[in-house]
C-alpha cells in the first residue's frame, strides 16, 4: 500500500462457494482444480457461478457470495457495510478477520484486527470469563503483562464483574456479547471489526459500545468496520459506508449517501401504488406538480413550490377520512397532513396540498396515505411514491452535518442590544 494513510486495501476481492459441500463435492472437480493450480492456469469453476440471490433457485450449484469488491480505509475511519441479509457482509468481515480465506483478489492490512463476528467468537465456553480475556488477548498478540494492565477496565466496560470467575458456558448471550466487545476494544487493535452482534446487548450498552468505538476511531485514531442494520447507529458512528447486494458492491461514499442509497433502493420496488379500480373506494393517482400545474418528476428544488396531488374514487361513501403523512428515508414520520373535512358523497375528488420543502433538509422522502373510515380502511399504502429534494441551506451546502429531521430557519428573532 503505497498511501501510509490507509491502513486497509481491499482488490478484487471474490468468494465462490458450492452449495451444500466443502471443496467443489467431487473426485473428478477436486482433481482438475489441483491439475489447473500445479501447471499455474486458472481455477476452472470461477468461470461458472451465479450471484448470490437467495430468493430464487438457480441453476448452478456454484454461487458468488462475493464478487469484485474493492474499497480502501484509511486510519481512523469508521467504515459502515450495509445491505438486506444474505448480501455478503459477514462473508467479507469473516475473510478480513482471516476466518476464511478469498476464492480470488486480494487484501493488504497494517496491524492487528480484532473481531467480534458471532455472539461468543473465541470464546472457550469451559474457561472462565477471566481466562478468557487472557485466551483472546494472546491471540491477538498480546503479552501477559499488557492483557493485566487492562484487565480491571475490561472487566468494569463488560458490567459481568460478579460473574469474571463463572465458566462463559453460564453466560447470557448479552452477557457473552458484553465480554466479547470489551475484550476487542481495549485491547487495542489497529482495525476492529464489529459485526451485527451489538443487537443482543441491552440499549444501555449499545450506548455504551458506540460511544466506545468512537473514541476508538476519534481519540485514539484507529480504524473501525461495522456492520449493522440499525440505520441510525450505522449513521451516527461511521463516516463512510459500503453498500453490498447479493455479493456485488453497489455504492461506496460518505455515509449519508450510503444508507440514503441503501434504503432508497430498498424501498424501490414499491415506489409507486398499483391503480385498484376494483376497489369501491381508492385513491386513483399520486402525483407532483408546480405552482403552474406541471406535472413534476425530477428532483424538487429547494425555494420553488410544489403541491402533492391526490386523485381517489370514490363509490361508496360511509363519511370516509383522508390524511397522508411525509416520511423519510430512516422510516420516520416527519409531517402528518390530516384532511378535516369528511366525505359524504360518492363521487371522483381531486384534493391538493403544499408541500414544506422550506423546511426540509435535502435527501429522499416518501408520501404515505391512508382513506378510511371508523370501521374499515378502504384503501392504504406504505409509498406512494418518493421524491429528492436537493438544493438546500448555506449550511447543508457548506458539508455542515446537521441533526434532526427537518430545519426551521423562522424561528429566529434578532434584536439590537
Amino acid at each position: 500500500m503505497e498511501n501510509d494513510d490507509v491502513i486497509l486495501k481491499v482488490e478484487n476481492l471474490s468468494k465462490q462457494y458450492r452449495l451444500g459441500t466443502v471443496g467443489t463435492g467431487t473426485i473428478s472437480h477436486d482433481f482438475n482444480r489441483f491439475l489447473a493450480r500445479i501447471r499455474g492456469k486458472e481455477d476452472p469453476y470461477l468461470k461458472i457461478g451465479e450471484s448470490n440471490d437467495r430468493a430464487s433457485k438457480g441453476n448452478s450449484e456454484y454461487v458468488w457470495a462475493l464478487k469484485d469488491i474493492n474499497f480502501e480505509v484509511k486510519r481512523g475511519e469508521v467504515l459502515g457495510i450495509i445491505g438486506k441479509n444474505g448480501a455478503g457482509k459477514s462473508t467479507l468481515l469473516k475473510i478480513l478477520s482471516k476466518v476464511t480465506g478469498p476464492t480470488t483478489g486480494s487484501i493488504k492490512s497494517k496491524g492487528r484486527i480484532a473481531s467480534l463476528l458471532e455472539v461468543g467468537t473465541g470464546f472457550h465456553p469451559e474457561m472462565t470469563g477471566k481466562e478468557n480475556i487472557f485466551l483472546n488477548g494472546a491471540i491477538l498478540g498480546m503479552t501477559k503483562k499488557e492483557i493485566q494492565s487492562k484487565l480491571d477496565e475490561i472487566v468494569s466496560f463488560s458490567g459481568c464483574e460478579r460473574y469474571i470467575d463463572t465458566p462463559v458456558k453460564r453466560y447470557s448471550s448479552g452477557m457473552k456479547v458484553r465480554l466479547a466487545f470489551a475484550v476487542a476494544a481495549h485491547l487495542e487493535p489497529d482495525i476492529l471489526v464489529v459485526d451485527e452482534v451489538l443487537a443482543v446487548g441491552d440499549a444501555e450498552f449499545q450506548k455504551k459500545a458506540i460511544g466506545k468505538m468512537q473514541d476508538i476511531s476519534g481519540k485514539d485514531g484507529r480504524t473501525v468496520l461495522f456492520v449493522s442494520h440499525n440505520m441510525a447507529a450505522v449513521k451516527s458512528l461511521c463516516n463512510r459506508g459500503v453498500v453490498l447486494d447479493n455479493g456485488k458492491s453497489l455504492f461506496t461514499g460518505d455515509i449519508d449517501s450510503a444508507v440514503n442509497f441503501y434504503l432508497k433502493n430498498a424501498k424501490s420496488s414499491q415506489i409507486y401504488m398499483v391503480k385498484t379500480p376494483s376497489k369501491l373506494n381508492y385513491v386513483s393517482d399520486v402525483f407532483i406538480t408546480d405552482i403552474n400545474d406541471n406535472l413534476i418528476v425530477k428532483p424538487l428544488k429547494k425555494g420553488n413550490e410544489y403541491f402533492l396531488n391526490f386523485k381517489f374514487d370514490l363509490k361508496e361513501v360511509k363519511s370516509l377520512k383522508f390524511g397522508t403523512t411525509l416520511i423519510s428515508v430512516m422510516n420516520e414520520p416527519i409531517i402528518s397532513f390530516p384532511f378535516e373535512e369528511e366525505f359524504k358523497k360518492a363521487g371522483k375528488y381531486h384534493l391538493k396540498i403544499k408541500l414544506p420543502t422550506a423546511i426540509l433538509k435535502g435527501g429522499s422522502y416518501f408520501i404515505e396515505a391512508a382513506l378510511w373510515n371508523p370501521g374499515e380502511v378502504y384503501d392504504n399504502s406504505d409509498e406512494y411514491i418518493s421524491f429528492e429534494l436537493v438544493g438546500n441551506s448555506k449550511l447543508e451546502k457548506s458539508g455542515e452535518k446537521i441533526k434532526g429531521i427537518v430545519l426551521n430557519n423562522e424561528a429566529w428573532e434578532t434584536k439590537s442590544i
